[in-house]
Parts: structure tokens; sequence; C-alpha cells
């Protein structure tokens, strides 16, 4: 297993190691010991699946109070992934990271409690997979505009299918200081 760090702290691609041969391919997705030793000491509390078609874009999401770390991968298809830093006071509060994440190329996504998370679908379809260290929790559901000017992610599509709660979502800006995370430095 190897782990790349992304331009914001805290957010790294996991790229498994994969053993394969003519009749496919096998590899770990997660294993507690091996994250653990990478310095990712994770707890998954919850499993999700959802499949999209080319274009449609979820996001930006995440939870406060009660927020959710995901750890996020591409079974079928292939998305671009992002993870933006929500958290008032953090050096790179308002940036993102983006990864392509595919069925070809096995890569993990890990991103982290206290960041809005969000992908677009490549691919004629994907079937996405993350697993969570907290459960969904109705009350704290929150987003951000996929396209706030202030966060300028370099999204691969224009006109990108949309939720009508994504699309209502606040600009970073418009969002109130309580709901909001917090930057605690290490």
């Amino acid at each position: 297993m190897k782990v790349v760090e992304t331009r914001l702290p805290g957010c790294v691609v996991i790229e498994p190691a994969v053993f394969g041969d003519a009749r496919g391919f096998f590899y770990e997705s997660y294993n507690a010991e091996k994250f653990k030793a990478a310095g990712l000491d994770l707890r998954f509390v919850q499993a999700n699946v959802s499949r999209s078609a080319q274009g449609v874009l979820r996001g930006l999401h995440y939870q406060w109070p009660n927020p959710q770390g995901k750890l996020v991968s591409v079974v079928e298809g292939e998305v671009y992934d992002v993870a933006v830093d929500i958290r008032r006071g953090s050096p790179t509060f308002g940036r993102y990271a983006g990864v392509i994440l595919s069925a070809d190329n096995h890569r993990h996504f890990w991103v982290p409690e206290g960041f809005a998370h969000g992908f677009v679908v490549l691919s004629e379809f994907a079937t996405f997979a993350y697993q969570c260290t907290n459960v969904y929790d109705a009350k704290a559901d929150a987003g951000i505009r996929w396209n706030d000017a202030a966060i300028a992610i370099d999204w691969p599509v224009s006109a990108p299918l949309l939720s009508a709660k994504d699309e209502k979502a606040p600009f970073l800006a418009d969002v109130a200081e309580d709901r909001l995370p917090v930057y605690e430095a290490v």
C-alpha cells in the first residue's frame, strides 16, 4: 500500500497493492493494521454504495455537527473526486484537492472529518463506495455549492446533472460560522 499526500494536509490518496493475473485481480481495500502503520487510525461505522450516470455531480456534502470522515473508491467506472477544507481557522480553508478514482486505478481517497466532499462521474456510469467514520445524521446534513467561485474547483464538466438540494446549496462564504467545523492544530 502506498499513501500519497495531496495539497491538503490529512487528505491522502491510497494506492493498494493489487495482485492480478489472467483471471482478474485482488486487493485489500482496507486493513486496519496497515492503515494504522501509515498514520491512518480509522474506525468505520457505516458503508455506502451509490451508482450514478455520466455527468452526475454529487456534492459538496458534509455533516456538522457529527462530522464524517470518508474513505472513498470506485468499483465501476471513473469519477473526479474532490475534498474541500471547510474548517474555520485552517491555513488551507476554502482550498480543494481533486483526484481521479476509477475501477482501473484502484485508488482510494481519504477525506477526513471537517472537509466537504463531492464527485462527478466521467464514465458512462460509476459505482462509488465509501466507508464512514460516523453514521448519517439528517439533522447535520449540509452542503456547499459545487461551483463556488471562491473555491474555484476545476471540474472536468461544465453543465453537470445536479440534485435539487445540490443546486440550492449555499456558497461557503454564506454558511453560518456555527455550521462549519473548527480547525484544531495538531
